[in-house]
């Protein structure tokens, strides 16, 4: 059994998810118990995800904790789910409720009849869902949908896990901007500090660095002046001059590129 790791040492782990213990749809807040690698026994992993169903395969990063009342647990800063690759994760994935009318019984029909190609009949071939008795066009068409609403979110969560965004901070990205996530993150980063909670003008500017908005863009310069506008608004200003408003962007220690 691992000993509670010292904050500053992160630690990965991976693993199936055997069941998911609890998940808040607004924040995707959820407690996960997974088969990790390396384990006899399942761990208990606390982290956030847009969206987590059994049978998915997870990563994470962060630290064991010792919890007064549940024991010992791996506290995710960075959470990601994939689709599952066996029979066995297959089966879960799809008898979880992930799609309304799928119980474990349709689930073991379709991964019996179709393995683990599955996913691929489901997305390309969908018409052949209707080979299974008691699956018509509606039906099929739930298992199409949800099955290319997952794929889109872990699209989503990639980019923004790619460009330094916590899981945390992407769950409320994707839940503030759903499938449009991606281009409005890359066409205005900055919108990110007054869109989503939590996220100020630094890490919005952090973000804009990594998705490639130069320091002297003027969207960077339009954005650092509404941050100062904001700041001095807390201060009781109703304005600035115009001089001391370039002077209070410029010395800022974020700011690189002088206004």
């Amino acid at each position: 059994m691992p000993q509670q790791t010292p904050k500053q040492f992160a630690e990965s782990l991976s693993g199936l998810i055997e069941r998911v213990t609890f998940f808040n749809e607004e924040n995707g807040f959820a407690i996960l118990k997974v088969k990790a690698k390396g384990h006899r026994d399942q761990v208990t992993v606390v982290g956030s995800l847009p969206s987590v169903s059994a049978g998915e395969w997870v990563t994470a990063e962060g630290r064991w904790i010792q919890d007064r009342e549940f024991g010992l647990q791996f506290r995710a800063e960075m959470l990601a789910s994939t689709a599952p690759t066996t029979k066995e994760g297959i089966e879960k994935y799809l008898g979880s409720g992930m799609v309304k009318g799928i119980g474990p019984v349709y689930a073991k029909k379709l991964v019996d009849k179709f393995g683990e190609q599955i996913f691929e009949v489901i997305e390309k071939e969908s018409a052949r869902l209707e080979e299974l008795d008691g699956i018509g066009p509606k039906r099929r068409k739930r298992i199409k949908d949800a099955w290319l609403e997952q794929k889109v979110i872990r699209q989503i969560m990639v980019f923004l896990h790619s460009n330094g965004v916590s899981t945390s901070r992407a769950v409320r990205i994707y839940k503030t901007y759903g499938e449009g996530a991606i281009e409005k993150v890359q066409a205005n980063p900055y919108a990110l500090a007054k869109d989503i909670h939590g996220i100020g003008f630094k890490t919005a500017d952090q973000i804009a660095q990594k998705i490639g908005i130069p320091v002297d863009s003027l969207i960077r310069a339009c954005a650092g002046l509404s941050h100062v506008l904001i700041e001095a608004t807390g201060d009781g200003h109703c304005a600035l001059p115009l001089e001391l408003l370039k002077d209070e962007a410029a010395s800022c220690s974020w700011w690189t590129t002088r206004l």
